[in-house]
């Protein structure tokens, strides 16, 4: 165990203690001996609001390992909001950051209401102007999509991305209310407010969690039909503990598969006018660029999250993994934001193919794959340094697009030479 001191504290290094889990005995001190050093945050997630006004049943928030939502103030206080824009701005300042992004997140943030996000932002960027802009979103689920909201948005230049899961029946398999009602006409309500020509260039996109029974191309055409300027699917959370639904312990595919539907279809028609986040990482990637997604790729993962009672924590999707897997004992009223970026649990998340298990070294998509999101490789005993427990659905995602990147390729060459 050792100290070392970042952000004017004083921090506990555990190193090589016996039974510790990775990357609770990486060693910060010998990464900074070496030359590494962190990535300052540039995207601050503020849970704004704690719970929500639907009942998910695949939510990492409220359904899965981690239950300290319970233990939140509903809503982030003012005093909470001033601590947290006073650290955002010095963090900035102190790394030379020009521009931050600021997530208004939950829970369910407008939940809030709109005097107390409009509260939010004020208290930001007064803290944060001249010198740091700051670029604000916000993800909701669309329910409480309103005017009163979206004036606000528009006022600030606030982006909103929306959770939708595909048509009717796919989303209101999940994505229901408290009583078992589903949510898909509300939301679909306040996506058709969000697209209104005063409105439309707000829209951020929309978030699908990926379900094996929903028909992959009708979720696509769905979400498509909505004329998104992007869209992400997300693999459903889980780990080597707790396996996604459908994905059993052998080396089939099934989301491999329901995304390479989409992929081909998008590929050969839409792929110059949408955005589909995960494809278009993975051919970033393949073509030798970064990843802006900490989904995929060796790129260093530099995002906080602030909860409503002003701790520091790490990405939310943690706690899917286990209780307090996400905490890092800090707040916002007297540590810094550069004291996050000493602890084992984040440098893990900056330091590329370091930070790789051997399985995922030996296999050549390492560099495209980075071993998947994160809080996917946790098997208790071990950590994280496993394989993502979607590791053959990556690969096999990432052949498929770096085949038929390399057909098309070889197609114009000899196009070209013809």
């Amino acid at each position: 165990m050792s100290l070392i001191s970042a952000g004017g504290r004083q921090v506990v290094v555990r190193s090589g203690e016996p039974g510790t889990e990775w990357p609770d005995d990486l060693d910060v001190r010998a990464l900074l001996e070496s030359g590494w050093r962190p990535t300052p945050i540039g995207d601050f997630i503020l849970k704004v609001h704690s719970r929500c006004n639907l009942a998910c049943d695949y939510c990492y928030m409220y359904e899965m390992a981690d239950q300290g939502w319970r233990r939140q103030p509903r809503r982030m206080s003012r005093q909470v909001l001033e601590w947290t824009a006073q650290r955002i701005a010095e963090h900035a300042r102190l790394n030379l950051l020009s521009e931050v992004q600021v997530v208004l997140h939950g829970g369910e943030p407008l939940l809030a209401g709109p005097e107390h996000l409009r509260r939010a932002i004020e208290i930001i960027l007064a803290a944060c102007e001249p010198d740091v802009r700051v670029g604000f979103s916000v993800q909701t689920n669309g329910v409480l999509l309103d005017t009163l909201f979206l004036d606000l948005f528009a006022e600030y230049g606030v982006a909103v991305g929306v959770s939708v899961d595909g048509d009717e029946d796919g989303h209101d398999r999940h994505r229901r209310r408290a009583d078992g009602r589903g949510s898909y006409a509300a939301v679909r309500a306040g996506l058709e407010r969000l697209t209104d020509p005063r409105y439309r260039h707000l829209f951020g996109g929309l978030l699908s969690t990926i379900e094996l029974r929903n028909d992959p191309i009708v979720t696509y055409e769905s979400l498509l039909a909505l004329a998104p300027p992007e869209m992400d699917f997300l693999l459903p959370h889980g780990n080597w503990d707790e396996p996604p639904p459908g994905r059993p312990p052998d080396e089939s595919t099934p989301y491999g598969d329901w995304l390479i539907a989409i992929f081909d279809r998008w590929y050969a028609v839409e792929a110059a006018d949408v955005r589909i986040r995960l494809f278009s990482e993975i051919i970033r990637l393949l073509f030798g660029r970064m990843s802006a997604s900490e989904a995929i790729g060796l790129s260093p993962v530099a995002v906080v999250v602030v909860e409503t009672n002003g701790e520091i924590e790490q990405v939310d999707t943690l706690k899917s993994a286990y209780e307090g897997a996400a905490g890092t004992r800090l707040h916002v009223s007297r540590d810094t934001f550069d004291t996050v970026l000493s602890l084992p649990s984040v440098a893990a998340r900056q330091i590329g193919r370091r930070a790789l298990s051997a399985q995922c070294l030996a296999c050549p998509a390492q560099e495209v794959c980075g071993g998947g999101l994160y809080p996917h490789r946790y098997r208790s005993g071990t950590g994280f340094r496993n394989p993502s427990v979607y590791c053959h659905d990556l690969f096999k995602l990432i052949s498929h697009i770096r085949d038929v990147l390399s057909r098309d390729l070889a197609a114009e060459r000899a196009a070209t030479v013809g």
